[in-house]
């Protein structure tokens, strides 16, 4: 921070204060599901090394969707089993989430939030069971081409975010302000209030509030690595567009990728409980 003062000549001299860093820790609790969606893996090798033209047969015979291989790729899975959760989610999308908030506020700008607030968490660990969901969606090609989606969603959800911020130019209690009015304007994941929607909110609560515990304590890791082999649907809707899919695709005699066993489907094999 610079300020001008005068010498004895009456010169101007230009000081510059040190700045002071510091960081708070910031609960978050969900206040809506949470749509999670990871750009599939597939599509990256597709971009790095692009596949041979199928011609007639061979797309007659391949599967366009494996619904349960889409759920689990949608998510942002962690690596290391020495994390606490089985998912994470982007740490930049907390930043963009603040940043974007300032825009509808008064008193701070876009730029002047990304320049004084930084998350300092390289990964944001996400407590919350997934379950799989199924949309009817459409393409952003001219014809809008319909299409179904299958992603992740987590109908309950919390996490722990570290920020860091210039405390000699805001205050802790201005950071929470900040996030609390992101998680209700903006939101995080697809579909969220940014873009129309209203999943993904979330709101700022004390370490000690009864759910964030009770999510921490019991939708961690194993739970969602439980889910993640056998998840729930989210709505009656998927249960029973997937039902239909498991179902026809062994009338077909397909062979579906996520399936059991000798590859072909079968419906005890490929059916999912309605949570």
């Amino acid at each position: 921070m610079a300020v001008k003062t005068k010498t004895k000549d009456g010169d101007d001299v230009i000081q510059i204060k040190k700045i002071e860093p510091d960081t708070i820790t910031v609960h978050l609790l969900g206040a809506s599901p949470m749509i999670m969606h990871r750009f599939a893996f597939k599509a990256w090798q597709e971009l790095l090394l692009p596949a041979a033209k199928k011609n007639a047969a061979a797309k007659a015979e391949s599967l366009k969707h494996d619904p349960l291989n889409e759920f689990r790729e949608c998510c942002y899975r962690n690596r290391s089993e020495g994390e606490p959760t089985a998912l994470h989610y982007p740490a930049g999308a907390f930043s963009k989430a603040l940043a974007a908030a300032a825009l509808d506020l008064p008193g701070a700008t876009k730029a002047q939030i990304l320049r004084l607030v930084g998350v300092v968490s390289t990964q944001i660990n996400i407590y919350g069971v997934p379950t799989l969901g199924m949309d009817m969606v459409r393409s952003s090609d001219m014809a809008r081409t319909p299409d179904v989606r299958t992603r992740a969603y987590l109908p309950e959800w919390a996490c722990k975010v570290e920020i860091s911020y210039i405390r000699s130019l805001i205050g802790a209690e201005q950071i929470v302000n900040l996030m609390d009015a992101a998680g209700l304007i903006v939101g995080i994941g697809d579909y969220r209030p940014q873009k129309g929607g209203q999943y993904g909110r979330f709101s700022v609560v004390d370490a000690k509030d009864k759910n964030f515990v009770r999510l921490v304590s019991t939708e961690g890791r194993a739970a969602q690595e439980a889910a993640l082999q056998n998840p729930a649907f989210f709505n009656e809707d998927s249960a029973e567009l997937y039902q239909w899919f498991v179902e026809e695709t062994a009338r077909r005699e397909k062979v579906v990728p996520s399936a059991k066993g000798n590859g072909k489907p079968k419906a005890q094999d490929l059916e999912v409980p309605v949570q």
